[in-house]
């Protein structure tokens, strides 16, 4: 897989690799996602930044905003079972809330044995070409390229699953109904593979950009202050739901006061009525953005409730 970039990061600390890939000593891996440049960006101008989520907070917690050179981080389990998950974390489509250190659930993931891959990604109000769709690029390339390293990693192709939060649920939800259309054009021999995930995991995820229940962040940087009808469906991810949508686990909470949870009750519907395999947990407390820990510190259910439905749809060998 060719770049022009490669870092590994241990115990939070960046320190540049060799070219070639080393993975010893150092829980995660950091790769760009394009080989040079993004596609699209001749007429981007912002300037990429990495902020504190918190001012004088954690310094892994981290967002990046105006992105211009997405990239991928892999974190590799101890004892690999083949299965990967391509995380895809939220930000309102106004900033990217991701650390190339990892967090608290890619670790978890990896301790199933999973292989974790973490996804920075473009955002649609900076300029690309592709407008609304720049995030949908960046995951199609994503899963493809976490193909393209399969053999290399000892991973099975045909299993990877995505998970995708908040705004990145969006994406996910994107990633797992708009596999048979390519998003970019192919640019080497990654983009041959297909873009279709085994299954995806959303949790309190952006789906709808309609009236009453669109989140009002995420529907301007896709569509623009004044959008029309049509740009509001064009970007509506519960209107899309072919008949071979992989499986699909949908968790939030009751209390979400950002992004209301209609949003996962819409998504669950469309794919009811397209007979999707299906799972929906609306939690009573948990608020918007609850990782395997809840209010009070006390653990979410969903860790076990996904391990469940990932099982019984063949992510585990």
């Amino acid at each position: 897989m060719a770049t022009d970039r490669r870092s590994l990061l241990g115990l939070g600390a960046l320190a540049m690799a060799a070219p070639s890939l080393v993975r010893a000593q150092a829980p995660v891996e950091v790769v760009d996602l394009w080989p040079g440049p993004a596609p699209g960006g001749e007429r981007v101008t912002v300037e990429e930044k990495v902020i504190l989520r918190t001012p004088g907070g954690d310094p892994n917690d981290t967002a990046f905003v105006n992105v211009r050179k997405p990239w991928l981080m892999m974190r590799r389990p101890a004892k690999p079972n083949g299965a990967a998950i391509l995380m895809i974390p939220g930000g309102g489509y106004v900033r990217v809330a991701v650390s190339k250190a990892g967090g608290s659930i890619d670790a978890w993931i990896a301790d199933q044995g999973i292989t974790a891959f973490v996804m920075d990604y473009r955002l649609p109000a900076d300029g690309w070409a592709a407008g609304p769709d720049v995030a949908l690029q960046d995951a199609q390339r994503a899963i493809r390229l976490i193909r393209a390293r399969a053999p290399e990693l000892g991973l099975d192709p045909a299993r990877v699953a995505v998970a995708g939060f908040s705004a990145g649920g969006h994406v996910a939800a994107r990633l797992a109904t708009r596999f048979a259309n390519d998003a970019y054009a192919p640019i080497d021999a990654a983009d041959r593979l297909p873009t279709r995930p085994l299954a995806a995991g959303l949790f309190y995820p952006v789906v709808t950009m309609t009236a009453p229940h669109a989140y009002g962040p995420s529907l301007r940087a896709l569509a623009g202050k004044t959008p029309t009808d049509a740009q509001r469906l064009a970007v509506s991810a519960e209107l899309n739901i072919p008949a071979d949508t992989p499986p699909t686990f949908i968790a939030t909470a009751a209390d979400d006061r950002v992004v209301p949870m209609e949003n996962s009750l819409l998504m669950f519907q469309a794919l009811r009525a397209q007979k999707i395999a299906s799972e929906l947990h609306v939690f009573e407390a948990g608020g918007h953005g609850f990782g395997l820990k809840g209010p009070g510190g006390a653990p979410m259910p969903w860790p076990d409730l996904l391990t469940a439905f990932l099982r019984r749809h063949g992510l585990y060998a």
